[in-house]
């Protein structure tokens, strides 16, 4: 890196926390139970708006991967949202009807409330939309993960994001609340996936799958970043700095091996392909508070004037993990 680029990401690193530390006066406290938060507790931070029929099952499902406490930033919601999480006891949960987008898109929100309560833990940031995979989650729980990264001294793990669809049209099997979303959506692409390194922060910047095959299939490389590292043991000095996509200190982000050996890594399943998906994509749209202008939204819009089938016969059907590493889209490393 040199002296003066790692002297300019350290600089960076500041003014993100400083930024984080304003924004915070725009967050209001409606449940705060982190008082109960153990030592040792493993955090979900999210961010979320309309989310009502999705929290069930995505609470659940983290409850039983052994996560022990969630922080939610809830956006404006009028679907109940955040009425649900306030009536759950293993839930803190904030409000603010401030810009998502001035927010950095809700990294603001989070990065304060991780300085504030996450620091010495695991932490995991996903959406409701977001589940996350790794090796031997079927027989092992996150803690047994966590255990083994810190014992191995690693201090953040990546997860590819992977997008889930139904075969057929997207809104041909309705969603219902408590359902499992992978029991109508579990088709994905096992390859088409660009693979780029970001020489400023390190990261690698992933982009393709179903997103760039049919709503971006002129500019590929306007598809949304699939690289994600949401699992961190965090420290207060550390900042996220684009969604989850990347962090400083610039270290956290060789969540890959350049060496030609192979990291654990995981996947974060993304259910965001249900019937619900245009309904949100036209509300999303007219709030105009996603990245570029929304310009991803604006092609759902535009794509989904045709009914699109995501499904093509190169799709594969998702049965575990195990599979996923089989086709590449995740590794269990060194991690026995």
């Amino acid at each position: 890196m040199g002296l003066w680029n790692s002297y300019l990401l350290r600089l960076a690193r500041r003014r993100w926390r400083l930024r984080a530390f304003r924004k915070r006066r725009e967050l209001t406290t409606v449940a705060n139970r982190t008082g109960e938060i153990g030592r040792h507790d493993i955090l979900v931070f999210s961010t979320l708006r309309n989310e009502r029929v999705r929290l069930p099952y995505f609470l659940q499902y983290y409850r039983d991967l052994g996560v022990n406490h969630f922080l939610f930033v809830d956006n404006g919601s009028d679907d109940g949202s955040r009425e649900y999480l306030c009536d759950q006891s293993d839930c803190s949960v904030w409000t603010t009807t401030h810009s998502y987008k001035r927010a950095r898109f809700g990294v603001d929100w989070l990065n304060w409330l991780q300085w504030r309560h996450g620091h010495g833990h695991w932490t995991l940031v996903v959406d409701p939309d977001e589940f996350f995979v790794y090796p031997f989650c079927d027989t092992r729980s996150i803690r047994a993960l966590t255990d083994w990264l810190d014992a191995s001294s690693i201090r953040s793990f990546g997860a590819m994001l992977l997008d889930m669809y139904p075969k057929g049209r997207i809104d041909a099997q309705p969603y219902s609340e408590g359902d499992d979303p992978f029991e109508i959506a579990n088709w994905f692409d096992s390859g088409n996936y660009m693979i780029e390194r970001n020489r400023r922060y390190g990261n690698l910047w992933i982009q393709g799958g179903p997103r760039a095959r049919v709503f971006f299939p002129e500019n590929p490389e306007r598809a949304p970043a699939l690289n994600k590292i949401p699992l961190v043991k965090w420290h207060r000095h550390y900042t996220y700095v684009s969604s989850t996509h990347m962090l400083l200190p610039r270290g956290l982000n060789l969540v890959y091996d350049e060496w030609g050996g192979e990291k654990a890594s995981g996947c974060l399943l993304h259910a965001k392909f249900l019937d619900s998906f245009a309904k949100k994509s036209d509300e999303e749209l007219e709030r105009r508070q996603h990245y570029a202008n929304s310009h991803e939204y604006r092609a759902y819009a535009a794509g989904l004037q045709d009914d699109p089938d995501l499904w093509c016969k190169w799709s594969e059907k998702y049965i575990n993990w195990r599979q996923l590493e089989i086709l590449g889209l995740m590794s269990k490393g060194n991690w026995a």
